[in-house]
């Protein structure tokens, strides 16, 4: 097959979105995707590296964690992690951020586009507790667009279900996927104690 090269390859291929999904982008949150966003317990954030790859991040919390400022803005809490900091850093050279938000029984997604920033007065801080604490910073989204996404993929994926659950046991804990891909020694790292180490750090 050939590689597909240009924009109008793609659209020889590929009939025109109907006027629906042609104008569902908005300029702002309407009421919808902000009840999308205000329950929202998982959401990935994607920015761009200096060498222009782009970077993927999981972020989650109880329903709330990201907050809705206003229809144009909303505030992500930097929760506690392994501190390689990536996104935060990424933002700094280049703000331009995509975001996808989903809600556990909702198949449908809601997309946006953004520019972000990176904050640490109090008051933001107040606003994005980050389990029972305050966290280090909160980034500031700035809405340039916003749509919901069809429901096929979840659907196709059965993301709310069980049908597609695997055994946990098909993967050693990650503590021994690390020492195998770097070859380092040490000590048996199981996926219970794993879980213990997560839980006491959320």
């Amino acid at each position: 097959m050939s590689q597909i090269s240009s924009i109008e390859q793609l659209l020889d291929m590929y009939p025109k979105p109907n006027d629906k999904a042609q104008n569902k982008v908005l300029s702002k949150l309407d009421r919808h995707s902000i009840t999308m966003i205000e329950n929202c317990h998982f959401c990935i954030l994607s920015s761009t590296d200096i060498n222009g790859f782009t970077d993927i991040s999981p972020k989650g919390g109880a329903p709330g964690f990201v907050k809705v400022l206003d229809q144009s803005t909303i505030l992500i809490p930097d929760s506690s992690g392994n501190n390689r900091i990536d996104s935060l850093k990424n933002i700094v050279s280049n703000p331009k951020v995509g975001m996808m938000f989903m809600v556990k029984g909702v198949d449908e997604v809601v997309r946006l586009k953004g520019h972000a920033t990176i904050h640490t007065e109090p008051e933001l801080l107040a606003l994005c507790p980050d389990g029972n604490k305050e966290p280090k910073v909160v980034v500031k989204v700035v809405v340039e667009s916003a749509y919901f996404h069809c429901a096929k993929a979840i659907m196709r994926g059965k993301l709310w279900s069980n049908d597609f659950q695997v055994d946990r046991s098909i993967l050693p804990s990650l503590a021994e996927i690390i020492k195998e891909q770097q070859k380092l020694g040490g000590d048996y790292v199981s996926q219970e104690q794993m879980l213990t180490y997560y839980e006491s750090s959320l």
